[in-house]
């Protein structure tokens, strides 16, 4: 008896399934890569606009730039893609500024920006150590 190779009839075509099932899975994979980055982006950008924003109110609150602290750190923050959610004086001599922002997620991306996703940042900022002053 010879070797018989057997091929069923259900077999036809499984390799094209199969294809399509790992390119779908790879599909899957890139678009959860690529919105962990667009979130981490986002992220920076917030930690950013929240460093930005409680340096430049800090020094208004010393004086050193004209203005009021907290529409200081609004203009900073808007100016770096930000919205700032609390903003307030955090010492007794009022030179010590905590600023918190929101920068939306998906700004211009429709599902994103009706998911209504927003990446959060906070800072505090005041006046450098006593032999700088």
């Amino acid at each position: 008896m010879g070797a018989e190779c057997y091929r069923g009839a259900g077999d036809r075509g499984a390799g094209s399934v199969l294809m399509l099932g790992l390119f779908a899975a790879v599909l899957l994979v890139a678009a959860a890569v690529l919105t962990l980055g667009y979130a981490a982006v986002h992220a920076a950008r917030a930690t950013t606009a929240a460093d930005l924003a409680a340096l430049a109110a800090a020094d208004t609150a010393r004086g050193l730039a004209s203005g009021r602290p907290c529409e200081v750190a609004a203009d900073a923050a808007a100016r770096n893609g930000a919205r700032v959610s609390s903003c307030a004086l955090g010492d007794a001599e009022g030179t010590v500024v905590d600023v918190s922002v929101v920068v939306p997620l998906g700004a211009g991306l429709g599902l994103l920006e009706t998911a209504g996703l927003e990446a959060r940042a906070s800072a505090r900022a005041g006046p450098p150590p006593a032999p700088w002053r």
